[in-house]
């Protein structure tokens, strides 16, 4: 142990003591490999240790106090009512003081206390669809506004990029003697690298669109904690720039990844889905999984260090349990099943939206939805009213045929990138299913067509709660829905092998969606 370490070893006893000895009620210390945290009453004050990681350097006073502003201020983005401001500590290591005058001998970040129950890491059960609704909101709400990289920068250029994940693999190899971990890691860095040189373009596309944005830098589940029933985002990376200076989708993909980890794909399926009605950021979907492997295999890293520090013993052996689970996910990341692209048919008020939603869960869909989709070509948000009237502005037939394209022109860059897709939209006739079967054709997709049958006094029934009830993206009411049902035209013959027909009253069209996909699932090539 260096002097510098010792002596905040010793800073951290006397201020533990004295909180104590002040009424401060139960002092407890955290310690990190990075910082020590003692929590003291109602506060909780983090202090970094001298130390300088190659990674990160908070080495000299100079350097800690400015890295703890730098917490403040990126966390206080997120999580305002957690950080609260930035401390001196004075007097000296046998005596110090926080807050105090005279000579500063440390600094220290300043917050609220807030009970480590409601880490999600920890409570996953408490995760519901709810909760994940409101932090894909937060998320995409906040890189909505977080700073983008400026292109002269040199953040999120293609070989900032590579270098950590090269470096990964590079740490990995020299911790795991295991010949067949081994060869599972050389094929992972081989698609990796593919991956990679197949992005180039993207890579440099989306960085001078402004997706590389100061984001939060570790977003797992370890990092949210739930205060009041809501999540709160916390403990964003200020230390290295270029861990948080990234695209925002590898910063999604770190979130689903350990939604994944967690054992719920489903909520993952969720999260992806609401960021995306948001944020509208369809063409990151390419990038995710090379995002999620690399997430993946630095929790695998992680995992082989710490096994490395454990001798022979049950917690080794559970370490590198998890060391394998992360690497065999990543390796589910990389696999390539053929696409499914569904499509919804029936008039307002049928259920194709609940529908969707569970299909977006039971098969990992990315969910187009044309009240979505609408009103993002009109500058719209998906709960904004647009005020037109039927026939009208966004609701004339040169505007749906526009819906119909941009959908179609979606459904093509998503089932290239081999997602399962639905398509949530009434699909009344011929003319707009036409252009979706082809592209099923063209890309050897499996196609599905989810037809909705209600009678039309239960339709009206809906369409009218809807209204009444408000908070959808859909504006069609009972004028419009009386529309549809004059103009609708069955499916036809050759569409029919392609069908299912949706019994709301049970799930039996899961088990033939299943079936379906099944029977027709090998992928060519």
């Amino acid at each position: 142990m260096t002097e510098e370490m010792a002596g905040h070893g010793r800073l951290i006893e006397r201020l533990s003591r004295d909180l104590t000895q002040q009424g401060a009620g139960s002092v407890k210390v955290i310690e990190t490999h990075i910082s020590s945290v003692i929590l003291a009453g109602d506060r909780a004050y983090k202090i970094k240790k001298p130390l300088s990681l190659g990674f990160l350097d908070f080495s000299s006073l100079e350097k800690r106090r400015f890295y703890c502003g730098e917490e403040v201020r990126l966390n206080r983005r997120l999580a305002p009512g957690i950080y609260i401001d930035v401390v001196a500590i004075t007097g000296s290591v046998e005596r110090p003081v926080l807050g105090g005058s005279g000579e500063v001998v440390d600094y220290c970040v300043r917050m609220h206390r807030f009970d480590q129950a409601g880490l999600l890491s920890s409570c996953t059960d408490r995760l519901t669809e709810g909760v994940v609704d409101t932090i894909a909101r937060r998320i995409a709400l906040f890189h909505g506004k977080a700073a983008a990289a400026d292109v002269s920068s040199g953040f999120g250029t293609r070989e900032r990029l590579g270098q950590p994940m090269w470096d990964n693999f590079s740490h990995i190899r020299k911790l795991i003697e295991d010949q067949d971990c081994l060869r599972r890691i050389d094929r992972l860095e081989r698609w990796t690298r593919q991956q990679y040189q197949k992005h180039t373009e993207l890579f440099a596309k989306r960085r001078r669109e402004g997706f590389v944005r100061e984001c939060h830098g570790d977003l797992h589940l370890g990092n949210i904690t739930l205060i009041d029933n809501e999540p709160v985002i916390f403990d964003g990376i200020e230390f290295n720039p270029d861990l948080r200076w990234i695209d925002t989708m590898s910063e999604l993909a770190f979130l689903l990844m350990d939604l994944d980890e967690k054992g719920y794909p489903e909520l993952g399926a969720r999260t992806l889905n609401s960021y995306l009605e948001i944020t509208g950021d369809f063409q990151g979907l390419a990038l995710l999984r090379f995002y999620q492997v690399y997430r993946a295999m630095v929790r695998a890293k992680v995992a082989a260090i710490r096994a490395g520090q454990l001798d022979e013993s049950g917690e080794k052996e559970n370490v590198l349990k998890e060391f394998s689970t992360y690497l065999v996910l990543a390796q589910s990341y990389t696999q390539t099943v053929r696409p499914t692209l569904v499509l919804t048919h029936g008039v307002s008020g049928s259920g194709k939206s609940t529908v969707s939603s569970r299909v977006v869960c039971c098969f990992s869909a990315v969910w187009l939805r044309s009240d979505v989709e609408r009103k993002r070509l009109a500058g719209l948000g998906a709960d904004e009213k647009s005020g037109s009237l039927p026939g009208q502005n966004i609701y004339t037939a040169t505007f749906s045929a526009a819906t119909y394209n941009r959908l179609l022109s979606l459904a093509t860059l998503l089932v290239d990138s081999g997602y399962t897709v639905i398509v949530d939209a009434t699909f009344l006739c011929r003319s707009q299913r036409q252009p979706f079967y082809d592209l099923a054709r063209h890309r050897d997709c499996v196609f599905i067509i989810l037809d909705f049958q209600l009678p039309e006094s239960e339709l009206r029934t809906r369409v009218a709660r809807r209204m009444a009830l408000g908070g959808d993206a859909s504006e069609a009411g009972l004028d419009v829905l009386c529309d549809q049902l004059k103009k609708q035209t069955p499916l036809e013959d050759d569409e029919i092998p392609h069908v299912i027909v949706v019994d709301a009253s049970c799930d039996c069209w899961i088990e033939k969606m299943q079936t379906l996909i099944a029977e027709n699932s090998d992928c060519p090539g």
